[in-house]
């Protein structure tokens, strides 16, 4: 399943050079996420209050292009790897056709113990897997 987000690139997300600061596409990449998460219907409130949790473990980006002031842009979200604790989420911020970034982020499943652990079965979803 791939999921799409929109965003509009907002005027002081920019830097010196008039283009989005590379910081903020962990926003942007995070955003996309959580709304992938709606979308598959994991409950991740109910999850945290429940004293569990989805870490980022390891984020790796490509920057292709650059975003600039009231750019729309289109993030793309899809699982590609899963295994018992953790998983991997591939994404692509777009501009139209032209590919602004990539990115794989790493995540795990953190259980009540505060250490790595299954995501309990009562909310792993189908849309977490491949």
């Amino acid at each position: 399943m791939i999921y799409k987000t929109e965003i509009k690139v907002r005027h002081y997300e920019c830097d010196a050079y008039g283009h989005v600061n590379n910081a903020n596409y962990l926003n942007y990449l995070e955003h996309a996420r959580s709304e992938f998460l709606k979308q598959i219907g994991f409950d991740y409130a109910s999850f945290v209050a429940e004293g569990y949790g989805v870490y980022v473990v390891k984020i790796s980006i490509s920057y292709k292009s650059s975003a600039l002031p009231e750019d729309a842009l289109d993030i793309f979200t899809k699982v590609t790897e899963r295994k018992k604790a953790s998983g991997v989420f591939y994404q692509e911020i777009k501009r139209g056709e032209t590919l602004i970034c990539v990115a794989e982020v790493t995540w795990a499943s953190i259980g009540k113990s505060g250490r790595m652990a299954p995501i309990p079965k009562e909310w792993d979803v189908p849309g977490l897997n491949v």
